[in-house]
């Protein structure tokens, strides 16, 4: 194994690596630095999150450790996420040079950005879009740029970004070091390489640890009317690992988290809708550990650098190998196991067929955890953290708390009692697992949409689902109040003790919800509270009027409110009111 001694690096860098806690360099370190040292053109390909960000950018940290008021140091990522990331790593790596690291990417003001690059910047790290800007603003000028890094090509054909690297590249001086890295090597990409690149090193490391020894995958074939039901499940079974689920579309993203917050289970989505200052919250949250499921597209996520993240799910199924091997690659960071799950409907089968072929890899099949699975999991775990507890914690407080209330209840129920709040508060239930939902016929045979045109991600047939919306209780706010689902499920789940796995659809309009719950659970909440305060807003509780849903097959009808909270009124088209 190499030490970064051994790569004759400036001693303020190898201090830098070493005080970041990196003893040894990754099998791509160890092949690139000496590589791009020796001035050499290089391909890069190596599996995400294999190290490649220090495998270039020490290399042109000891090249460039001189310093300079003009960029002789660009590198190009295909999105803003992954560009302040390349740039925190770098400028990690570079304590104690003479250097400045800018980073210049869109969705951000110019004016900070214009006053970095005037005041100098050795090193510039951004997005085509942007650097292309500034290039034509005059405020970048790579006359002097020594070493170009082209980061992640394969993601920036994908992202239609080919046309701009091609500028950028036609835009370099001709004495110039270029290092290319890429995931794979589609056709597209090896033009590039051919036309501006000279004589490169081509280096390939890891291409087997990306099926096989980091990451372990399995399918999971389900119609796509019970897909939110199968990833619930997952979710379920393993509640303490930190996953990435994966959409096609940012609307997808959205329906989604949703749902999961209606269900009891804490996710955030990130999307291209949501602006830079959204987008850092809610990395951020993931990087802190305080947020265990996000919800991402393609394009969002592809910047994501979480070296936690322990489970990959593919809800829709990717398009592509390429897409399939940067989504996995989410997971099973820096050598670490990760796992990817993928749900196939029974139409993408054969879409599955090629992408084993693909990859050179049979991904396995796995059935989904049935009820008993999940309960069983779920015991122990909490199993696990009481006994945690009990053998790591000093109790005296507690005991003596107990003591002074010198209540007679035998210890048996006490610790009951206090199981009772503490699985309240996560959403689990000790209680007897459920039967398994039969499946109908429809369900057998559904082809993608073709034979059932139904594909709303609730699981509208489960019994467990009909359970939980057997009744629904009225609250008068809504929208214009600011409510979101997920402050009424917080406020039923916190405030009345309604476990995560009683509360049902949350239907949200502009003046008043509802909200499903089990008939005794409804009965026994309007029973203890008269009235709810949600947002800062006190609404009185009452038990929505209407049909049964399963007679007419959609929501009970309200007799005496329209859906904006208000009395009903005649509808005439194109009619106008005026005063």
């Amino acid at each position: 194994m190499s030490t970064f001694n051994q790569f004759e690096l400036d001693e303020a860098i190898v201090k830098a690596v070493e005080a970041l806690g990196f003893e040894t360099a990754t099998p791509i370190q160890a092949a690139t630095i000496p590589a791009v040292l020796s001035g050499a053109d290089i391909i890069g390909q190596a599996r995400t999150g294999s190290g490649k960000t220090a495998a270039f950018g020490l290399p042109m940290l000891e090249m460039l450790k001189g310093g300079g008021k003009k960029p002789r140091g660009l590198i190009l990522t295909p999105t803003r996420e992954l560009a302040l990331q390349v740039s925190e790593a770098i400028r990690s790596f570079a304590k104690g040079l003479p250097l400045k690291i800018v980073t210049i990417y869109g969705g951000s003001p110019y004016p900070p950005q214009l006053s970095a690059l005037r005041s100098g910047a050795t090193i510039v790290v951004g997005t085509p879009g942007r650097v292309i800007d500034h290039m034509e603003r005059g405020s970048l000028d790579l006359s002097q740029v020594e070493m170009f890094v082209l980061d992640e090509a394969d993601e920036m054909l994908r992202m239609g970004f080919l046309e701009p690297v091609e500028l950028i590249l036609e835009r370099l001086p001709p004495e110039r070091q270029i290092a290319l890295f890429s995931a794979t090597m589609p056709k597209e990409i090896k033009k590039i390489s051919t036309r501006f690149l000279r004589n490169p090193q081509t280096i390939a490391v890891e291409t087997s640890a990306l099926t096989v020894d980091h990451i372990e995958q399995y399918w999971i074939r389900t119609p796509a009317r019970r897909k939110m039901d199968t990833l619930l499940r997952l979710l379920l079974a393993d509640p303490t690992g930190y996953t990435l689920i994966f959409c096609r579309t940012r609307r997808g993203c959205a329906e989604v988290c949703e749902a999961l917050t209606r269900r009891g289970v804490a996710a955030d989505a990130i999307h291209g809708d949501l602006n830079q200052a959204a987008r850092e919250r809610v990395i951020n949250r993931m990087r802190a550990k305080t947020l265990n499921v996000l919800v991402g597209t393609d394009v969002a996520a592809r910047g994501l650098d979480v070296s936690h993240l322990t489970r990959v799910i593919n809800l829709d199924y990717p398009g592509s190998a390429e897409t399939y091997t940067h989504r996995i690659g989410r997971t099973g960071r820096a050598g670490a196991k990760g796992l990817a799950i993928t749900l196939v409907t029974p139409s993408e089968q054969r879409k599955l067929r090629y992408l084993n072929k693909s990859i050179k890899y049979n991904i396995p099949e796995a059935q989904a955890p049935t009820n008993t699975e999940i309960a069983k999991q779920q015991r122990k775990i909490l199993w696990a953290e009481v006994e945690k507890v009990l053998t790591s914690v000093d109790l005296v407080h507690e005991v003596a708390f107990i003591n002074e209330m010198a209540v007679e209840v035998d210890p048996v129920t006490m610790a009951a009692a206090a199981l009772h709040m503490l699985n309240a508060a996560r959403g689990m239930n000790l209680a007897p697992p459920q039967p398994e939902p039969k499946q109908n016929r429809r369900e057998n045979r559904e082809d993608d949409g073709h034979r059932s045109r139904r594909t709303d991600r609730g699981p509208r047939d489960d019994s467990d689902f009909a359970r939980v919306n057997e009744v629904e209780i009225f609250l008068g706010v809504g929208k214009f109040a600011g409510v979101r689902p997920g402050d009424i499920v917080g406020a039923f789940a916190n405030e009345f003790g309604v476990n995560g796995a009683d509360i049902g659809r949350v239907m949200l309009f502009d003046k008043n919800a509802f909200i499903g719950l089990p008939k005794e659970v409804a009965t026994r909440v309007l029973a203890e509270h008269e009235k709810v305060t949600i947002r800062g807003r006190t609404t009185y509780l009452s038990l929505a009027r209407g049909r049964n849903e399963e007679e007419r097959g959609g929501p009970p009808r309200r007799k005496t409110k329209s859906f904006n909270g208000g009395p009903k009124r005649p509808h005439h088209r194109h009619k106008k009111f005026n005063k």
